[in-house]
């Protein structure tokens, strides 16, 4: 049943009774970020309700690694730190044209945004301000021109509609006069040395920066809600959700027209843009400093996305369409964390052979991985080889018929020293397939399409090694990329270790994919012709040498990718450690002696905001 408004549009009840509540469940929002305590207290028992004690367990686990209730990111600096800044003097002369484009701004929130350009310790900057403002909020104009007439660097313009963001933004644009441009929203704020750090990145050749950046609540700086560190440039990840955003200056040359931001994309003209820029770009600099503060307030999305939802579609369909330009096919849906946080489902070329290496550690626990195969995978090109010693072959021969199954299944029997790295390389040895897929034998297949999820990223040319997410039998996480550097021997450790199924990640990274540095070798596929280019698995390193490897992939300029829509159950033995299984100090010097250069530079997808000691507990410099 619809009912028809007086416009002739028509709502169903249950849109109606949504339209009712969405105040209410608004306010309710606002009193949970200023209730932290309370809030806990009801996830705890909704956790429990659904859970029981396990379920209170696993929550209490995943709090661990969320933002605490309180943070303090400054947003003021030092007499000492101003005049330094101030009084610096770059090699290049250039400027910042900001523009802002302006709509029914509170005076208030009007008062602060521009207060904290006029701050700044750059002072070769312009703002660029148009007003699409209803006619009741003639202050905003009013206070605008005021300040024009006072400063020649600020420049407004009224205009005599609103068009929405995008094409009142381009006005902005024709206002520019500088050699870069800034984006900014009518109700955030800025840190005084944003533009002089901005400045350090352009003088090394950068022509597109960003920052990272902090939400705040309502009128006052100090209550910040999140933080999100951001990693350097990861394209996959910017695909997946426009984790850029704020606070972005680019070379003003990267625009080909007076087009800067494209109407049909309100709502994620930003994101549209940000695609574009930077597959334009030569040089992405990142400055790993809350450097922008975004305002969170009752009729932004910071608050609610879905206060826009017009912009859930438009975000969908710009990074469809930003595919669709390079000549790639996908389908691209909001993934479970989050409306405008993307499931990207590629087109796979062909049906290539895929080679499974499984290597046997315990009979029984091969035979159920292999029958997890043949029942689940929805992908039919495949042949499955078992690595073990002969004995271990016998073994598997004399407790399961593999005859029964319609697949290529080889037994390949291994009888030197026992290498980890030597069995897995014999096995892609014995491999005729294109793919390989690294498999251990005490994993266990969850999603069906989980060949297809790793594949649809392998045949990509840019890219090396696809990793799953892999969960403990009490279905908590595993595995969810690697990150070096980190852990109590600062080499490497797993992401998201331990936490449980249902958690989002920081900042959504359990539920899109993502570019990574390394993966683990028990799922992980890479085309045979790749492997073998890097000369497979390095025998001299010991431990680490799945890290190892990825490295290598790296360091041909090659994406290594977790892709956590790939699902398999790994029965492994759980360490106390959150690190990876922690090897002789011999085998961690002789990794060391290989990539100490590497990881002394630190992870690029994991902000140095972020503590070494285990993954995405955070600090703020």
């Amino acid at each position: 049943m619809h009912n028809t408004n007086n416009d002739g549009s028509n709502f169903s009840i249950k849109e109606r009774i949504i339209k009712i509540i969405k105040p209410a469940i608004t306010q309710l929002k606002f009193f949970a970020i200023k209730h932290r305590t309370l809030l806990k207290l009801l996830i705890i028992l909704k956790s429990f309700l659904l859970g029981g004690p396990k379920g209170v367990k696993n929550k209490l686990n995943d709090f661990k690694l969320q933002a605490p209730a309180r943070i303090r990111a400054s947003y003021k600096i030092s007499n000492a730190q101003r005049g330094f800044e101030e009084a610096y003097v770059f090699e290049k002369n250039v400027k910042i044209s900001i523009l802002v484009p302006l709509y029914n701004t509170p005076l208030k929130f009007l008062k602060e945004m521009i207060g904290s350009v006029l701050d700044q310790t750059y002072k070769n900057w312009e703002l660029c301000m148009t007003d699409g403002s209803q006619d009741a909020y003639s202050y905003v104009g009013e206070y605008c021109k005021s300040l024009a007439n006072e400063d020649s660097r600020i420049k407004y313009k009224k205009l005599s509609e609103n068009k929405g963001i995008s094409e009142n933004t381009n006005q902005c644009l024709s206002l520019a006069t500088g050699d870069y441009i800034a984006l900014f929203d009518h109700d955030d704020y800025l840190h005084p040395s944003v533009l002089f750090e901005v400045m350090k990145k352009i003088t090394e050749g950068a022509d597109f920066i960003y920052t990272d950046e902090a939400v705040f609540l309502g009128e006052n700086l100090k209550n910040i809600t999140s933080c999100h560190f951001k990693p350097d440039y990861a394209p996959d990840n910017l695909l997946a959700n426009n984790y850029i955003c704020h606070f972005s200056v680019f070379k003003a040359t990267l625009v080909s027209s007076s087009t800067l931001f494209r109407s049909k994309y309100d709502g994620s003209q930003d994101h549209d843009l940000i695609l574009r820029l930077t597959d334009k770009a030569k040089k992405i600099a990142h400055i790993p400093k809350v450097l922008y503060f975004w305002r969170s307030h009752k009729n932004s999305v910071a608050m609610d996305i879905n206060s826009k939802k017009y912009a859930i579609t438009a975000g969908i369909n710009a990074v469809h369409d930003f595919l669709e330009s390079k000549g790639v096919s996908t389908v691209v849906t909001s993934s479970p964390a989050f409306p405008t946080i993307y499931r990207i489902t590629y087109e796979i070329k062909g049906e290539p052979k895929v080679s499974i290496i499984i290597s046997n550690n315990k009979t029984i626990n091969t035979v159920k991985c292999v029958q997890s195969i043949i029942d689940k995978s929805t992908y039919k090109n495949l042949e499955l080889i078992i690595v073990d010693k002969e004995s271990g072959i016998e073994e598997i021969k004399n407790q399961h018929d593999f005859s029964q199954y319609n697949c290529n299944i080889k037994l390949v029997a291994y009888n030197d020293v026992p290498n980890p790295s030597k069995i897995k390389n014999y096995g892609a040895d014995h491999a005729t397939g294109d793919y390989l897929l690294f498999l251990s034998g005490d994993t266990v297949v969850i999603s069906e399409k989980w060949i297809e999820e790793l594949l649809m990223y392998a045949q990509r040319e840019d890219v090396g090694a696809v990793g799953a997410k892999l969960f403990f039998d009490d279905y908590t996480i595993e595995h969810a990329g690697i990150i070096i550097g980190i852990g109590p021997e600062r080499i490497a450790s797993f992401s998201h270790y331990k936490c449980s199924a249902k958690y989002l990640g920081y900042m959504g990274k359990l539920f899109y994919a993502q570019n990574v540095s390394a993966v683990s070798d028990s799922c992980l596929m890479v085309k045979k012709s790749t492997f073998n280019s890097v000369n497979g698995f390095s025998q001299d390193i010991s431990s680490y040498y799945d890290v190892d490897f990825c490295l290598k992939l790296r360091d041909r300029n090659l994406l290594n990718i977790f892709n956590p829509f790939c699902e398999l159950y790994h029965y492994v033995s759980q360490p106390k450690s959150k690190a990876l299984k922690e090897p002789p100090k011999s085998e961690i010097a002789e990794f060391m002696n290989k990539w100490g250069h590497v990881l002394q530079k630190g992870d690029p997808y994991y902000n140095p905001n972020f503590l070494l000691g285990s993954s995405y507990n955070f600090r703020i410099l």
